[in-house]
């Protein structure tokens, strides 16, 4: 393992780091008159607002900032909203420590752009570092100052749901991006108002999970783990990540919430990292499911592992005070951990300006312009990847009748993919709207739902559980096929934009089966047996099996979730406007 760690960093044990003077005397100073229950509330990280991403909403949230006993929160944007709990932990706490305000600006804020897969196959850094700069300068004008972003872990298994918001398989090539990234969100100065600080996630390997269980086991050897998993979380540490969030899984036996030779012995003394490390989702109570004791025990492990700040489970807050009073733990653990959340605040410039900025007319102006939907439009047509032209169908002429056919086709909802953020899918372009912009009316448009996305009723109710719209058509599924060939037999040429829906792929979204839905796979099966020439348009969150539909489509355009511009940068590709770039960065399995 110690001559890998020299291949990959030059030298086993990072350099020892350079100190602030002036930040540490000020955090000195602060910490000295801190009381030991305000100092791990700095490590409490709550989640308050109007969008929770997992079971558990943090309650009596007010009183606790006041308190000090929060030191971040998350799911809370726009200026009023976080210029009011600011002003509460600022004017109305005894020590006026600013909160962190976090989100999960994965790929845009408002102005959404693709997927990160759909970004990787891009392979333009400059391009994956400009959706980030936007993404940083909306999320910050919105009043947030932290992402839960870049997600850098290596997936090979397209099955898993989380695939969709990494770089795919390349080890060289994610290390890239997760540098791009972390340089996009935060910039040269993390106290710009325009910067976010980024996250990088999740650590470590949890791309590598066992049989689509997110939140199980991971066992590897230390060379696939030095050689393919762990370079992109070392390259945006080297690109300067404001911190790190843990991920659920085990790594030997351990989970990585748990595991001090992750967080402590490599991320810091051979990687030199300086940030801090959060908790992913309640990570810290769910070691109780890994057999690591009561929830006592577990906040102990998680503090001497290096776990910096507790998200939404509050075990620091409950059971910290206890173990520093029984002697379990240090003191100067707690007194560590917190100088790391107020050194990241100080670097965010959040005790100069705790609002940084932030204002409704800031928000009106830098939010969702049409600058953005420009930039936004141009990096989907970088992301697309053109994966069969074999009969020459594409481009199309912009004359002449198109069969718009699909579930997909004029649809707006899907368009953002999972881990929209902010995102609002009526902002989206659909396809439909979109070939009618870059055609124009020389174009006859003949349109026809011709399959629901899923006509499962089991896995239509799980979609809508995890807050994915699933219109059913009244008529059945042999009605909608005759109406789409219909509809192909007067067309020049059919355009079928078929796919997953935005629900299918993300957080707990494993699939044992890839191929496209039965519905769909059935309606593309009669378009192509009218014998008009055919280009199916994808959109979908993982690497599909798509053997049958490579040999019996002319062209296939695989353009992912394109996020908010989509619709306009299909038709852009589809009629030449931009010719299609995107190379894959994960594999398409026969099966």
């Amino acid at each position: 393992m110690g001559l890998i760690g020299v291949m990959m960093s030059g030298c086993l044990y990072a350099q020892p780091p350079v100190i602030d003077p002036k930040m540490s005397a000020f955090i000195g100073d602060l910490m000295s008159r801190m009381t030991l229950e305000e100092k791990i509330g700095q490590l409490n990280l709550l989640s308050v607002g109007f969008d929770v991403t997992g079971p558990q909403l943090s309650k009596d949230a007010d009183a606790k900032v006041r308190q000090g006993l929060v030191g971040g929160v998350f799911n809370t944007y726009t200026p009023v909203a976080v210029r009011k709990l600011q002003s509460l932990a600022v004017k109305e706490s005894r020590m006026g420590i600013p909160l962190l305000f976090g989100y999960d600006v994965i790929h845009g804020h408002k102005t959404i752009f693709p997927i990160p897969l759909g970004l990787s196959c891009t392979w333009n850094l400059d391009s994956i570092e400009r959706s980030a700069r936007i993404a940083a300068a909306e999320a910050s004008a919105d009043g947030l100052n932290w992402t839960f972003s870049p997600m850098v872990d290596i997936a090979r298994d397209a099955r898993w749901g989380r695939i969709a918001e990494g770089a795919g398989e390349d080890p060289y090539l994610g290390a890239q991006i997760a540098r791009a990234m972390v340089r996009g969100y935060q910039g040269g100065d993390l106290s710009r108002s325009n910067a976010l600080m980024a996250c990088v996630k999740h650590f470590a390997l949890y791309g590598a999970a066992e049989a689509g269980r997110d939140y199980n086991t991971v066992d590897m050897s230390r060379r696939q783990m030095y050689e393919y998993y762990l370079p992109p979380y070392q390259a945006a540490v080297e690109a300067g990540a404001g911190s790190v969030m843990s991920s659920f899984n085990e790594i030997d036996a351990v989970p990585a919430t748990a595991n001090r030779w992750l967080l402590t012995d490599l991320l810091r003394t051979q990687w030199g990292f300086q940030g801090f490390v959060v908790t992913d989702y309640t990570a810290i109570n769910e070691m109780t499911e890994h057999g690591m004791g009561d929830l006592r025990k577990d906040a102990e492990l998680a503090l001497k592992a290096g776990v910096d700040m507790d998200m939404v489970g509050e075990t620091y807050l409950k059971y910290l005070p206890e173990l520093a009073a029984h002697g379990d733990i240090p003191e100067s653990m707690i007194n560590q951990a917190c100088r790391r959340i107020l050194e990241a605040k100080y670097k965010l410039g959040l005790f100069a300006d705790p609002y940084r900025g932030c204002t409704e007319e800031r928000a009106r102006t830098e939010i969702l312009t049409p600058e953005n939907r420009k930039a936004a439009r141009e990096i989907a047509e970088q992301s697309f990847v053109l994966l069969e032209n074999n009969r020459q169908i594409l481009p199309l002429r912009k004359s002449g009748i198109i069969a718009l056919v699909g579930p997909l086709a004029d649809d707006q909802q899907n368009l953002l993919g999972s881990w929209r953020a902010a995102g609002d899918w009526r902002q989206a372009v659909s396809v439909r709207t979109g070939i009618s912009n870059v055609a124009g009316s020389a174009v006859t448009i003949l349109h026809a739902k011709g399959a629901n996305l899923v006509d499962d009723p089991a896995l239509r109710e799980t979609l809508t559980k995890f807050g994915a719209e699933i219109p059913v058509d009244g008529r059945s599924p042999r009605e909608m096929v005759a109406e789409a060939v219909a509809v192909s037999a007067r067309a020049d040429v059919v355009v079928a934009v078929l796919g997953e829906s935005f629900g299918m792929s993300g957080e707990a979204a494993s699939r044992s089966d890839i191929g496209l839905p039965e519905s769909q796979k059935e309606l593309l099966r009669a378009l192509v047996e009218t014998g008009k020439p055919l280009v199916l348009v994808l959109m979908n969150g993982r690497p599909l099996t798509l053997t049958w539909e490579a040999e019996h489509c002319g062209a296939i355009l695989e353009t992912w979730f394109g996020g908010t511009e989509a619709g306009n940068a299909v038709a852009d590709v589809l009629f030449g406007d931009y010719n299609p770039s995107g190379k894959l960065t994960a594999t398409f399995p026969r099966n």
